[in-house]
């Protein structure tokens, strides 16, 4: 069996006739044509793994055939053959689709790598990166047998992130196994440094303790504004670190990268906590403190959320930038995206402009409700790829797009990450308890500890107490909290969903990125 079907396309094949020979004593299957007609009419018929053509052809051009082929199969390969090395023909080439082209004279092995290159590309691939990988294995297990700092926790995480997209461009399973086994023992050792030095980060917060969900608009967003040029912040709710590789591709072909940073959620790892207290600069006791008006507790009735511009504003007022102009979006549904479209120009006068985006958060929780859903963001691959698809065809890319040209800076972010919930644990606790399955808080709770960070006392975690002798408790790793009753249903029901609320890599070690207009 042939290693692969090419066909080639010259006026002049009979001259390549010893290249073709070389071709086919590799184990190559290779069929000739002296005019683009012919090679169109076979690959309209016959299956076709690599096209050879040359650029300069009597009667129908190279590049005139290939646009002909890739309308019958825009998925074949082709190589183009020329003599031309102007810039407008590699333009015309290369927006044609070409896999390779190749300078005359051309040698046999020169022909012979491009289709290696071609056909083997994804197996040299797969082998690089497994072996790479092989070799990086022992070095993150010694950092992570190493008691790393805060700031060696977000590497660690960062190289994790790298490895599990590359191992998606390959068809290792084993691998992709190991690599699985390596994050959940990362998972066990950060659950086991957070229960260390959680509560110290939030008692004294310093230029020593990390940037957190309560000083990342302080430290990151606030010193870009004296810049002079608008600063448009976009949250977009739940979003992964890998999620932002997903999606970075796309950003950067209209923006220029200039930070690519992380910063640590708050617990709970959930919106109620870590957006607000983002916005408003403070801890959620705080909050509660200064502006009980703006503060529910999960058991409260009404939205959680509803007041995170007052709370912006009022921490600008308290960093000294009361005067500046800023502006806040909150983007729910198609609609309001459709007009952040429309109307984004009319944000370029302001200082700050904060755009609140809750898609991948609604795609979160919808997955868990919808079958369809389950089968579209089946694992972490899949999510991030529904992810990309959706940010590259959403109202708020064509938003961005729109003002890239204008001299601005973007700082993407979220609010807290999410983590594929696998191993339920009992809790049992009285009818106040709380019904998130990351993090419950309320009284008498019974749990096993070895499966949760514990809060007997709510203030050294910087949150309200909502009852006299209330405790918060956090899962680890992929746990997710189930009541005994109806347990085996809910433990089913809720297996393999990505739930957020705990202490994990994916939910706490959240992007916080920068970038530029070019």
């Amino acid at each position: 069996m042939a290693l692969a079907r090419i066909i080639w396309v010259d006026d002049e094949i009979e001259s390549l006739r010893s290249q073709q020979l070389f071709l086919e004593n590799k184990g190559y299957a290779v069929q000739t044509f002296n005019n683009g007609f012919e090679a169109i009419d076979y690959v309209r018929e016959n299956p076709v793994d690599v096209v050879l053509i040359d650029e300069s052809m009597p009667g129908i051009t190279g590049l005139e055939t290939l646009a002909k082929i890739k309308e019958i199969n825009r998925s074949i390969p082709v190589v183009l053959i020329t003599k031309n090395e102007t810039e407008n023909l590699m333009d015309d080439a290369i927006g044609s689709q070409i896999s390779d082209y190749l300078i005359k004279p051309v040698n046999p092995n020169q022909v012979l790598l491009s289709l290696k290159k071609i056909i083997d590309n994804k197996r040299l691939v797969a082998e690089k990166t497994t072996s790479a990988y092989q070799q990086q294995f022992r070095h993150l297990f010694t950092a992570l047998n190493s008691d790393p700092d805060h700031k060696e926790w977000r590497d660690i995480y960062k190289k994790l992130v790298y490895w599990e997209l590359e191992m998606q461009r390959t068809d290792s399973p084993e691998m992709e196994e190991v690599l699985q086994s390596q994050k959940t023992e990362a998972n066990t050792e950060f659950f086991k440094f957070i229960s260390r030095h959680y509560a110290s980060w939030i008692q004294v917060a310093s230029d020593t303790t990390p940037t957190m969900s309560h000083t990342l608009l302080k430290r990151k967003v606030f010193p870009l504004l004296k810049k002079g040029t608008p600063v448009f912040f976009v949250l977009i709710d739940n979003l992964r670190f890998d999620q932002w590789k997903a999606i970075e591709p796309i950003l950067s072909a209209s923006f220029r990268l200039t930070e690519e940073d992380s910063f640590y959620s708050i617990l709970p790892t959930a919106t109620q906590y870590a957006r607000n207290s983002m916005f408003a600069g403070l801890l959620p006791t705080e909050i509660e403190k200064k502006f009980p008006a703006f503060w529910k507790n999960d058991e409260e009735e009404g939205g959680k959320n509803l007041h995170e511009e007052e709370l912006l504003r009022a921490q600008l007022r308290d960093a000294g930038l009361g005067d500046i102009r800023f502006s806040y979006t909150k983007v729910l549904n198609n609609q309001s995206g459709q007009e952040l479209q429309q109307q984004i120009h009319n944000l370029m006068g302001n200082d700050l402009n904060v755009i609140v985006y809750n898609f991948v958060d609604i795609l979160s929780h919808a997955r868990t409700e919808m079958e369809v859903l389950k089968e579209l963001a089946g694992d972490e691959k899949s999510y991030r790829s529904v992810t990309r698809s959706w940010f590259e065809h959403s109202p708020l890319h064509q938003a961005l797009r729109r003002v890239a040209d204008k001299p601005l800076t973007l700082v993407l972010a979220t609010d807290h990450g999410s983590v594929r919930v696998k191993t339920p644990a009992r809790v049992i606790g009285d009818k106040q308890t709380t019904t998130n399955l990351r993090y419950k808080h309320g009284r008498n709770l019974q749990y096993e500890p070895r499966d949760v960070l514990a809060f007997r006392d709510p203030r050294q975690a910087g949150l309200p107490s909502p009852t006299i002798n209330s405790s918060y408790i956090f899962a680890k790793g992929d746990l997710f909290l189930c009541y005994p009753n109806n347990y085996n249903h809910y433990a089913n029901y809720y297996r393999n969903t990505f739930q957020h609320g705990g202490v994990s890599l994916e939910e706490m070690i959240v992007p916080v990125i920068t970038l530029q207009s070019r």
